[in-house]
């Protein structure tokens, strides 16, 4: 299923602001390393973030997921001189890529990436540390236990920002039974039911939820 019309998708990009060199530098290595990868985001989608990024007034945020390193680097560019992005992963070998750009980009001295289980390496920060925006895209069955591990940390009005929550369609395809799918269900039905979050699902690209963290 498309979720984005492919006759507007070319105009949906080009009605938002460009991304720069580095940028298209990125996604081209990264296309020629993986050819026909959907695993990075598209340029919308990464302006989208760093506005969220810059409408929360986000001081500190985490990246879950970070693959060649588009996403965090809008984020990081996004975030205030003295913000900080703590960014998980556990591929040494597409992360060595995403330093390459963040150096570029001017960006690397906000990035602390740990190769690492994500839930350790949030469990291994210090009680008081809040997450001011979280943004989730990394294996589908994590799903479920990332949001856990995020939530009790974000500050309250703080945004959690989860991709690929409709699974090019297969979310409401019953014969669509695979563990990512089923954990992509569940993630969606835990936010819509949780009290500690108001949420919104939308239908950019391959689906995006916006869950906010509600004052206690």
């Amino acid at each position: 299923m498309e979720i984005v019309n492919p006759a507007l998708s070319d105009y949906l990009l080009a009605h938002c602001t460009p991304a720069d060199e580095i940028l298209r530098e990125l996604v081209e290595e990264t296309h020629a390393a993986v050819p026909g990868t959907t695993m990075q985001i598209t340029q919308d989608e990464g302006e989208f973030l760093a506005m969220l990024v810059r409408l929360t007034g986000a001081r500190f945020a985490v990246e879950i997921g970070v693959f060649t390193g588009y996403s965090s680097l809008c984020v990081a560019r996004a975030l205030p001189k003295d913000g900080r992005l703590l960014a998980c992963d556990v591929s040494e070998e597409w992360t060595a890529i995403a330093r390459r750009y963040w150096e570029r980009a001017g960006v690397a001295d906000k990035i602390d990436l740990r190769l690492a289980p994500a839930v350790e390496t949030l469990a291994a920060l210090p009680e008081d540390q809040t997450v001011d925006f979280a943004f989730v895209d990394a294996d589908k069955v994590g799903y479920p236990a990332y949001y856990e591990a995020l939530v009790p940390r974000m500050r309250p009005g703080g945004l959690i920002v989860l991709d690929n929550v409709l699974r090019q369609g297969r979310v409401i395809d019953p014969e669509a039974q695979t563990d990512a799918d089923n954990a992509i269900r569940r993630i969606n039905d835990t936010i819509a039911a949780d009290p500690r979050v108001e949420s919104v699902m939308l239908p950019l690209r391959d689906g995006v939820t916006l869950a906010r963290k509600v004052p206690a």
